[in-house]
């Protein structure tokens, strides 16, 4: 498998952004190392361009008429090698050459178990998802149980008026859509992976605790009513070393607060003190004085671990470099691991990509809370993973939540990579 070719661009106009980003990719082809002949686009736009997205997909489609296959979605700010583009017109875009019995581009109308699905056996997913989908936390799990190793990996659009999606399959529409051009919205859509496409994935939290874990031993639906048998208000209050009698450090000291879930028996506060990969990150979003309760953004259940941790930029930088540094060490022959290692602290990782890392391509979904600004500079996120992986061909986007695994997550990023 040689690299996939990318194209990113930012410009008021949609064509113009369009025509940097295939020059680009249309540069790579033409070189003995990158993919030829690809079949399957995956195509980010920022939400400047909504209004523009069938003609964008249209001009692709028809520029790049070897790629019979496309999905992706738009967001508020769109990823690529080394770059961020947020709230600012741009497109990201890498053209994938896998096999063709090795992937199925889905959607809602050509779901997986429909006739265009007959007889393929799906190993793992991408997925972009509409978050005003209803239950769309069971339906991830559902579909995350239809795959043979229950690992999806994707987001949720972002878009701050539309969450579109793409989903073009075949030489053409799948069937099923009808007059559909491929641009739509609501609901579930992405890529299905065979067998055959191997995958490296890891997730990388956000935040940090700053409380000790408990257990959550009564509930009422996303109501947290008592924690380790203490009342949840009152260790909320005792763990913030604040009181509703000052009802304004209070509420400013609850609105910086969040609460990372896991459930019995999962990885959740590491040695390290950091979150664990099963940590669900969820929002606190009221205070129940008379229950002496906490109300939060998803259902918790007795017997349920939680803790409450803040967003943290260290924290977040160091987790993103530990992921990053799995994936490598994964993917790299041992002798290989030593010479890595004195490139990256050389700087000579951010050069051409590195043979030994066997990286085709990656796909990075980071929380649209995130991002360089997070990270302390523009493009600052983007620069830790090339650092880390080297200048390997990568395309993204910035979610309102993020999938891994059978999971949404919040305030995390998710690094998937193709290996070669």
């Amino acid at each position: 498998m040689k690299l996939f070719p990318t194209g990113h661009a930012t410009h008021p106009q949609w064509i113009m952004a369009a025509g940097l980003a295939l020059a680009q990719v249309r540069a790579q082809m033409a070189l003995p190392e990158y993919a030829s002949a690809p079949t399957l686009g995956l195509l980010y736009i920022t939400d400047h361009y909504a209004d523009d997205a069938q003609q964008i997909l249209d001009h692709l489609s028809a520029e790049l008429p070897e790629v019979t296959d496309w999905s992706g979605t738009v967001a508020v700010g769109v990823a690529a090698n080394n770059a961020e583009y947020f709230d600012e017109p741009a497109l990201s875009l890498m053209l994938c050459a896998l096999p063709s019995d090795q992937y199925r581009v889905f959607s809602g109308v050509a779901p997986l178990g429909s006739s265009e699905m007959a007889g393929f056996e799906a190993h793992t997913a991408l997925v972009h998802a509409d978050p005003r989908t209803p239950e769309l936390a069971e339906l991830v799990g559902e579909m995350a149980g239809r795959t043979d190793t229950g690992y999806l990996f994707g987001g949720l659009s972002s878009g701050r008026d539309e969450s579109l999606q793409f989903a073009i399959g075949g030489n053409g529409n799948i069937r099923g859509h009808g007059a559909a051009g491929g641009v739509f919205s609501g609901g579930m859509s992405g890529v299905l992976f065979g067998e055959g496409v191997r995958l490296v994935s890891r997730v990388t939290q956000g935040c940090q605790p700053v409380s000790r874990e408990r257990e959550i031993t009564e509930a009422d639906g996303n109501l947290l009513l008592t924690l380790d048998g203490e009342p949840a208000l009152d260790v909320l209050l005792a763990e913030l070393q604040v009181s509703l009698d000052e009802p304004q450090a209070a509420i400013e000291a609850v609105r910086a607060t969040l609460v990372g879930l896991v459930d019995a028996g999962s990885d959740g506060i590491r040695r390290t003190g950091d979150l664990g990969a099963d940590v669900l990150v969820r929002h606190i979003i009221g205070l129940d004085p008379t229950r002496r309760g906490i109300a939060i953004a998803d259902v918790a259940e007795a017997g349920m671990r939680m803790s409450f941790c803040r967003r943290n930029a260290q924290a977040a930088r160091a987790d993103l470099m530990r992921i990053c540094a799995e994936i490598r060490e994964e993917l790299e022959p041992e002798e290989q691991t030593l010479a890595t290692a004195r490139a990256v602290a050389a700087g000579e990782a951010e050069a051409a990509p590195h043979p030994a890392r066997r990286v085709a391509g990656a796909v990075y979904v980071s929380c649209s809370g995130r991002g360089g600004p997070h990270f302390g500079a523009p493009n600052a996120e983007m620069q830790i993973v090339r650092h880390a992986l080297g200048d390997v061909p990568l395309v993204g986007f910035f979610a309102a939540g993020e999938i891994a695994r059978h999971h949404v997550y919040g305030y995390t990023g998710v690094l998937t990579v193709f290996v070669a």
